[in-house]
């Protein structure tokens, strides 16, 4: 049996930190944890850290496209961080552009591009001290 990869709120955003090479069952049951707190804490982000992850195949490929995808439904954006190139190089091959899935270099970068999202679609929750 996997370990659920554990989804933490900081504010109106989600993390997801993957630390380990994700198996398929663990894939799955990240795509549900993540949908169930997307609606229960009306999260409007969706950070997915896979600095750690060394390997992808076309599955975790498109099931992160998928999360992006029901986040994106459930009115909450997503933003892939940490994306090591070996691995983007690994999903173009695969033909696997994941479309719809932002990504940043960085965990803060992440977080700015959401914050940038927000006060561009005038949502009320961006920081109003920011420029």
């Amino acid at each position: 049996m996997s370990d659920r990869v554990p989804v933490l709120k900081i504010g109106d955003v989600l993390l997801v930190s993957i630390q380990t090479d994700l198996d398929d069952e663990a894939v799955v049951n990240l795509q549900d944890d993540l949908a169930a707190r997307v609606v229960e804490t009306e999260a409007r982000g969706v950070v997915i850290d896979i600095t750690a992850v060394e390997i992808v195949d076309s599955f975790v490929g498109r099931m992160l496209a998928t999360i992006a995808s029901i986040s994106r439904l459930l009115d909450a954006e997503t933003v892939v961080v940490g994306m090591r190139p070996a691995v983007a190089i690994t999903l173009v091959e695969l033909g696997l552009s994941l479309g719809g899935v932002r990504t940043a270099l960085t965990l803060e970068k992440g977080l700015q591009a959401l914050e940038r999202s927000r006060a561009r679609s005038g949502d009320g929750s961006a920081d109003p001290t920011a420029p």
